[in-house]
């Protein structure tokens, strides 16, 4: 998968909640990483399993609806993208408007995610979750 489509792909199984889907993307030894994340949180995960781990209940803390916005820059190297997006849904377990918007780098080699960089604000989620 070529790292426009896989982009495509990867945010059509966030929406349909298939976590182990978008684990799946990743090369058993990729990586993710969240440059901004609080130090409560993790700053990378090794390996597809590690990633598949963090994010087996993310639906039950975010139910995410749609991606509302998307934007994908291809860089000067055919296997990293840059993707913008915005997705839009509800806090689970308060209820409240889940909307959010996220930077991604991804470097994609034979058709596999190698590395995810994940540019999220960590205030807004901190005041999008809490109760």
């Amino acid at each position: 998968m070529k790292p426009l489509e896989l982009v495509d792909h990867a945010l059509k199984l966030l929406v349909e909640k298939d976590m182990a889907g978008f684990a799946g993307l990743w090369a058993v030894d990729g990586t993710m990483e969240f440059p901004f994340a609080p130090e409560s949180s993790p700053q990378r995960l090794d390996g597809r399993a590690a990633v598949e781990d963090y994010l087996r209940d993310y639906p039950e803390k975010v139910d995410v609806r749609a991606v509302v916005s998307k934007l994908v820059h291809e860089t000067a190297d055919p296997e990293v993208v840059i993707a913008e997006f915005e997705v839009e849904g509800v806090v689970v377990a308060s209820t409240r408007p889940y909307r959010l918007s996220y930077i991604a780098v991804i470097s994609v080699r034979d058709g596999e995610i190698r590395n995810y960089r994940d540019y999220w604000n960590p205030l807004a989620v901190q005041e999008l979750l809490s109760a």
